[in-house]
């Protein structure tokens, strides 16, 4: 698998109004987690928040935490735990890119 494999997910282009209609999520709900440190959007030079798939699968996930009860900062220390898996382990690294093709593709269940 290689960069190119799943590049467009990484790819900055969606504004945030798409992502609220992607997730549920309101426009104010997706500010508060860039906020609180749990998405990064890229801004253009006019400001405009630009958000990738997997940032919209992220905040998918971060929606279904909050609604299972979890707190914002709980959830951005268990982000960083998986991340720092990701960066240590390429079995885990591929694993997870699988799983969030099968979200991306529709396969798994996602709850709003």
């Amino acid at each position: 698998m290689t960069t190119e494999d799943h590049s467009y997910k990484d790819k900055k282009v969606i504004s945030i109004g798409i992502v609220s209609e992607l997730t549920g999520l309101s426009v104010r709900q997706i500010r508060y987690y860039e906020e609180r440190k749990l998405i990064y959007p890229q801004r253009s030079s006019r400001g405009t928040r630009k958000y990738s798939f997997a940032d919209v699968e992220r905040l998918m996930d971060i929606a279904n935490k909050r609604e299972d009860g979890v707190q914002t900062a709980e959830i951005l220390k268990d982000m960083r735990k998986k991340e720092q898996m990701v960066k240590n382990d390429p079995q885990v690294r591929k694993k997870c890119w699988r799983g969030s093709l099968m979200l991306t593709l529709g396969t798994k269940t996602v709850k709003r």
